[in-house]
Order: structure tokens, then C-alpha cells, then sequence
């Protein structure tokens, strides 16, 4: 017994602790939770040590959708949605607006089995070669607002829907500008519960990482612009903190919309890890019980090797 209480306090244990108490605050955060063991697998787990940091420390209100005249510099997208639409409309003529055909989209990936498309501006850090040759006054206008990270065009089709989901960093805010919309309630998201439906050359933004769905069961597509805002944080460790993991994390993730745009580290390996993915996909479809039970033990085994088979 007295063998395991030093133990109990060493570094890996401190950082079990730390790990269980910011996952119970990101859980209880907003009013939509996940249920036990859907929250247990999620990635917003594993993601709660570093993202804690940045609502304990945000420069804005924690909650669902944060008013877009606290970003003064957002206003010029709105003033031009016209220009940015018009751009839209020739890569959507074109078919360049688009799912992933290859497994190098690890943020996105889950979508495009929904109908869900997209074309990249910009992510973390750089602009994508494709985008400066079809996109130059959309790039331009970017490229004014230095608090954008990442930039996309994205169309959800009429009749498709996004489950509910939390999106991995809490680094940024998420904005949208509404482009060719339905302009009508049955093309909307929802985040923590609040409703907001997408309008032409009108804007919103909100807190991806609280749990949003979204769905469009009108008979038109919506297309929009879709940003990463930086969120504002306090104190000079806040900033640091934020821009290190957006680099470490975010940039890593850059996806190609065409061959000569630059692929991120953890898209390169993505396709090797999604074929364990496809074997999992395979026992699901085999047997779902079964997919539970040895998904569920595999993180039981997992963080009984990292944490406590040194206590026996």
C-alpha cells in the first residue's frame, strides 16, 4: 500500500488528474452533453488540457455565439460577400468546390460521406497555391484580416445534415457569411441548442467546441465562407499557448484541394491510420455489440498500460 501512494503523485498521475477534471469541465460547459461513453471516446477528452487553458483565459464571453461587432476587421468580408460570392460560383461551376477523393482530410473526413464540400483558402499559416490562381480577390481580402487562420468555401446540400460533433481546438472562433443560402429556417445549425439559419451576405459567428449540428432540408444547397477567427486571450503565456498549439496542432492538419497544394503531417499519415478505421467500420457492420465492447476495452487497456499496470 505504501508503495502505491508515491505513485498516486507522480508526474503521470498529476496529469491523469488534470486530464479527468478538464474533461468534467468541457463536458458540463455547455447545456447539450454527450452521453458517458461517447464523451469518454471523443476527442474533445483528449483535447481538454489544452483547450481549458483557452476559456479560462479567452479575451471573449464563453457562449454559443459571440456578437460579430467585437471583430471590427470582419466587417470588410461582409462589405464584399458580393465579390467573395462571385469567385464561389466559378469554382462551384467548375467543380473545385469538393469532397476529399483520398483519405488526406482528417478534420473533415466524416463529413463527406454526408454530401458535405469544400474548398480551401487558407490554413494556419499559409495560402493554398490553388486558391491564390482561382480565388485572387477572396485571397486578397483574407489577407487584410490577419486574425483569420483558415478560410474555406463549404456548400451543405439541400437534404444532407451534420451530426452532432465538437470541433477539436479551442484556439479559435468560427465564423460563416452567408453566400447563395436558402434564406430559410429549414437550412440552419445548432449550437448548445441555439438556432441560427444562414442568410445572404449575412454573418455569424460562434464557438465551435461546444456540441453543433447542422442540417439543410430545403431543396437548394448553402454555400457559404467559412472561417477560423482567432480568439482573442489574455496574458502573454494565453497568446503563446494559443499560437503554439495552432501551429503544432492545426497546421499539421493542412489539406490540398489540387496537387500542388501542401499537405499537412497528419494528412500524410492519414490514410494508414484510417485503414485500422475500416477494419473497425467492418466489426460494426458485423456486429455491433460487439464493436462496442472491444472499442471500449481497447481504451480501458490503454490507459490501464499508461497509467496504472506499474501499480502490480
Amino acid at each position: 500500500m505504501h508503495s502505491i501512494i508515491p505513485e498516486l503523485y507522480s508526474g503521470k498521475f498529476i496529469f491523469l488528474y488534470v486530464l479527468i477534471i478538464s474533461t468534467v469541465i468541457v463536458h458540463y460547459r455547455g447545456k447539450v452533453r454527450y452521453k458517458f461513453f461517447r464523451q469518454f471516446a471523443d476527442h474533445s477528452t483528449f483535447m481538454a488540457p489544452i483547450n481549458v487553458p483557452m476559456y479560462a483565459l479567452s479575451g471573449v464571453e464563453n457562449k454559443p455565439y459571440i456578437n460579430t461587432g467585437q471583430f471590427a476587421e470582419l466587417a470588410l468580408l461582409k462589405a464584399n460577400w458580393e465579390t467573395i460570392r462571385d469567385e464561389a460560383i466559378q469554382l462551384e461551376r467548375a467543380e473545385l468546390i469538393k469532397g476529399s477523393d483520398k483519405y488526406n482530410d482528417v478534420g473533415f473526413n466524416s463529413f463527406f460521406r454526408r454530401g458535405w464540400k469544400r474548398f480551401y483558402l487558407k490554413w494556419y499559416g499559409d495560402y493554398h497555391s490553388s486558391a491564390k490562381k482561382y480565388c485572387p480577390k477572396t485571397i486578397e481580402l483574407l489577407q487584410g484580416i490577419p486574425s483569420i487562420k483558415a478560410a474555406m468555401f463549404a456548400v451543405l446540400p439541400a437534404g444532407s445534415q451534420l451530426l452532432q460533433h465538437r470541433d477539436p481546438y479551442a484556439g479559435s472562433l468560427r465564423y460563416h457569411l452567408g453566400l447563395i443560402t436558402p434564406n430559410s429556417d429549414d437550412c440552419n445549425i445548432m449550437v448548445d441548442g441555439q438556432m441560427y439559419s444562414w442568410r445572404d451576405g449575412e454573418d455569424v459567428l460562434f464557438d465551435e467546441t461546444y456540441i453543433h449540428w447542422a442540417e439543410n432540408k430545403s431543396d437548394k444547397d448553402r454555400l457559404i465562407l467559412f472561417c477560423d477567427v482567432e480568439r482573442p486571450v489574455k496574458t502573454i503565456f494565453g497568446r503563446g499557448w494559443n499560437k503554439f498549439f495552432g501551429w503544432f496542432i492545426m497546421a499539421s492538419a493542412a489539406s490540398p484541394n489540387m496537387g500542388e497544394d501542401k499537405t499537412g503531417n497528419i494528412n500524410k499519415v492519414f490514410k494508414y491510420i484510417y485503414s485500422i478505421r475500416l477494419v473497425g467500420k467492418k466489426l460494426k457492420a458485423y456486429n455491433l455489440r460487439l464493436y462496442y465492447v472491444v472499442k471500449y476495452l481497447l481504451f480501458a487497456l490503454i490507459l490501464w498500460a499508461l497509467f496504472f499496470r506499474h501499480l502490480y
